[in-house]
Order: C-alpha cells, then sequence, then structure tokens
C-alpha cells in the first residue's frame, strides 16, 4: 500500500487495525509514484485509490482507477491478475 500519509502514520493505523500482512510505502515526501503513475490528486495532496499489478519484470499487467475514495477496488481482478502474471 502506498499513501501520502508519513510512516509513522503508516505504522499506526497498522496497528490500531491489527493489519500486519500489508507492506506500506509512503509516497510524502517526492511524490514520485504518485506522479509517475497519474494518482496525484494535486488539488487534495492526496494519491487516487487504484491497484496496479506487475509482473516479475515490473511490467504492468492490470490497472484499475477506482472512481470514488470510498468504492473498493475489484479484488478478484487484481487477484486473477496477479496469479496470471506469476
Amino acid at each position: 500500500t502506498i499513501s501520502m500519509d508519513l510512516p509513522f502514520a503508516q505504522a499506526r493505523w497498522c496497528g490500531a487495525n491489527e493489519v500486519d500482512n500489508v507492506e506500506t510505502a509512503s509516497d510524502f515526501k517526492s511524490r514520485e509514484f504518485g506522479d509517475s503513475y497519474g494518482v496525484h490528486v494535486k488539488e487534495n495532496g492526496l494519491l487516487a485509490r487504484a491497484v496496479f499489478v506487475l509482473d516479475k519484470d515490473n511490467v504492468v499487467r492490470h490497472v484499475e482507477y477506482v472512481p470514488q475514495i470510498a468504492q473498493l477496488p475489484d479484488f478478484d481482478a487484481a487477484l486473477a491478475a496477479a496469479n496470471a502474471a506469476a
């Protein structure tokens, strides 16, 4: 999971929600990920909700941009793409 939250805030959220099987990364400092993948929302400084599946060669095999922040992505499609890319 990549967000604009600072690493300590990500760790606090994971701890409070008993999430221990997710790797987190912060794009707060450089915004490089958000700009490179087209998910940096400049109006509010956040990242849009999106799912990217990359294969072992770092080729993007699946992309989903979630239209509403409250909407969940299609996890089944992402998992199918991940399994196909493996």
